[in-house]
């Protein structure tokens, strides 16, 4: 059953500086590219009603596809590297259809 990976977030950056931007397109070049990722999207919040300003979507194939995307060294080094240090909040949501 394939599986909606998603994370809303605000970044440590000040909106729309470089650094933002740099972030995204990291995130974009690095996580798109690891196997068994399908329908990468970054989205920006329009909405005053959140401070999460971002979301990163992509869907798995099924449990095994998403299992291996986690434990990816790139998605390792991502998190610990890039993520931990410039997210400064962050709600995560994995979907499947009902």
């Amino acid at each position: 059953m394939p599986i909606q990976h998603t994370v809303v977030f605000r970044l440590a950056h000040a909106p729309g500086s470089s650094e933002e931007e740099a972030f995204l397109a990291d995130a974009r070049t690095t996580l798109s590219e690891i196997s068994g990722v399908e329908e990468f999207r970054v989205h920006r919040q329009v909405s005053a009603k959140s401070d999460l300003r971002h979301q990163l979507s992509m869907v798995f194939a099924d449990a095994e596809a998403y299992a291996a995307y986690n434990d990816h060294p790139a998605h390792v080094a991502f998190v610990a590297q890039r993520w931990m240090p410039e997210v400064a909040e962050f709600q995560e949501y994995d979907f499947v259809e009902a």
